[in-house]
């Protein structure tokens, strides 16, 4: 079949060769693009994959974060306080707002003699055990890291692939319009012809008009065709960052001799393991089952090592006398204390029930979606599979159908200024020739375009990408 492929490829290959100083792609002289380096600029440029790169950078540090909130807490406190100590003996429940004396005399008669204090205090805290708490939330986290990667390696991977079909579209546009164009020279051809032949008495002045007509009608699709060039130009500067006016690209190594040396390296029916597409879904499932780990995890008791003191001044002294407010601006007790401790919130059973319940929920949705996204690779690897057979068919066909129509051309218009002929054959032979043509573009279009798409549900988009440099 390669073989079959490069035979096709000739005829193409002289007409191409000839149409392309005709491709009107540049009117200035401009650096020339080849397809890695357009992927490159949209890498560097595209605000979409920048704001990517920047979340996984965000998601790296949250590692950090997840190491370091498992560090001792030590608080350090120092207030000096002015009020009142008029207090009772008694339990009380401490209400939100309420501002209780810590201490106080306690005396028959009410005192509201303002009196000054100061207290000090340092209390560190550690979580002696977590139970596997540390490591499932620092693995959350790479979890997390990891589906950001996929999501940037995602968005990138379409980029190239919107990138690449770009690429093929213009060219294919390009060569469709130099066809265009020599086609309007072939009815300028035409309509000068009929001219002189109407004017000589020849020919009827209809031919005339009818060439007029056609003459119009090919300047209106070859101008409909430049508008569309230039608009997918503008969308791969969008794309680039490159002004689209500034667009050249290196077509030296593309075509279909080298397509063909690309028919073997895609598997029939199996996807690569590096798919971006299929990965990112891998991911996110992986991420939801981390998240159900930590869940496992936050529920359970805690081991914690806690260690205290505390310096205390008050203008009240020890027998109850109110003295100096100088005397309460000075540390007259200090307190130790330390201890291990553990708690559990007697509810976390059930809290620990319904998150995994959440969790479970959208582990189960992931997974179908990988296997949606899988199936959704395979058919299109399909679809491409047969759009490839169907252009390698018609690539069998199509020079013989160009030679034809080349030579059917020729001979039309020489028997058309003989006069031996009306417009109508001449005609009738100049729109074969112009859909031999398109055939045969389309056709190469068409089987770059399969073997794209292809590539990108295989996995293999940047290696068949690097084929066309």
């Amino acid at each position: 079949m390669n073989v079959l492929l490069i035979r096709a490829a000739k005829p193409l290959a002289n007409v191409l060769l000839f149409l392309a100083p005709l491709c009107p792609l540049s009117a200035q002289p401009q650096p020339i693009y080849t397809l890695p380096e357009l992927m490159d600029s949209a890498m560097r440029h595209l605000p979409l994959l920048l704001e990517k790169e920047a979340l996984v950078q965000s998601a790296e540090a949250g590692i950090g974060e997840a190491r370091d909130a498992f560090l001792p807490q030590v608080n350090v406190a120092e207030g000096v306080s002015l009020g009142s100590a008029n207090d009772l003996a008694g339990p009380f429940l401490p209400v939100p707002g309420a501002i209780h004396p810590i201490s106080g005399s306690i005396a028959g008669a009410s005192n509201y003699q303002a009196v000054t204090g100061n207290m000090a205090s340092l209390y560190a805290q550690y979580d002696l055990v977590t139970f596997g708490l540390k490591d499932a939330r620092v693995a959350s986290a790479r979890a997390y890291v990891s589906l950001t990667r996929a999501e940037l390696e995602k968005a990138r991977y379409l980029i190239k692939w919107e990138i690449g079909k770009l690429y093929f579209n213009i060219l294919s546009r390009g060569y469709q319009l130099a066809v265009d164009g020599e086609d309007v020279r072939r009815y300028e051809q035409m309509y000068a012809i009929s001219k002189a032949l109407t004017g000589a008495g020849v020919n009827p002045g209809v031919d005339s008009s009818l060439a007029r007509a056609g003459l119009s009608r090919t300047r209106i699709t070859y101008n409909e065709l430049a508008g569309e060039l230039r608009r997918l130009q503008q969308q791969l500067g969008y794309l680039t960052g490159i002004a689209s006016p500034g667009i050249r690209m290196d077509t030296s190594r593309v075509g279909l001799t080298s397509a063909a040396g690309l028919t073997g390296p895609y598997p029939a029916d199996t996807l690569a393991a590096g798919n971006p597409l299929e990965d990112y879904f891998a991911r996110q499932q992986q991420q939801y089952r981390a998240q159900e780990a930590l869940a496992r995890k936050s529920y359970l008791p805690k081991l914690i090592l806690g260690a205290g003191g505390w310096a205390r001044g008050s203008a009240i002294q020890y027998s109850n006398v109110y003295s100096s407010a100088g005397e309460g601006l000075g540390y007259q007790r200090l307190n130790y204390v330390a201890g291990v401790g553990i708690t559990y919130e007697l509810f976390n059973g059930v809290h620990r029930r319904d998150r995994l319940n959440v969790l479970g929920k959208q582990v189960t949705a992931a997974g179908y979606a990988l296997q949606q996204q899988q199936l959704s690779l395979h058919n299109q690897q399909m679809q491409a599979d047969e759009s490839m057979r169907t252009a390698r068919a018609n690539l069998a066909e199509l020079p013989a159908q160009l030679q034809a129509a080349n030579d059917a051309y020729r001979q039309k218009l020489a028997q058309y200024r003989a006069g031996i002929i009306n417009l109508v054959d001449l005609v009738t032979a100049s729109f074969e020739l112009l859909q031999a043509q398109t055939g045969y573009i389309q056709t190469l279009n068409q089987w770059f375009i399969a073997s794209l798409d292809k590539a990108a549900a295989t996995g293999t988009l940047d290696q068949f990408l690097q084929t066309t440099k």
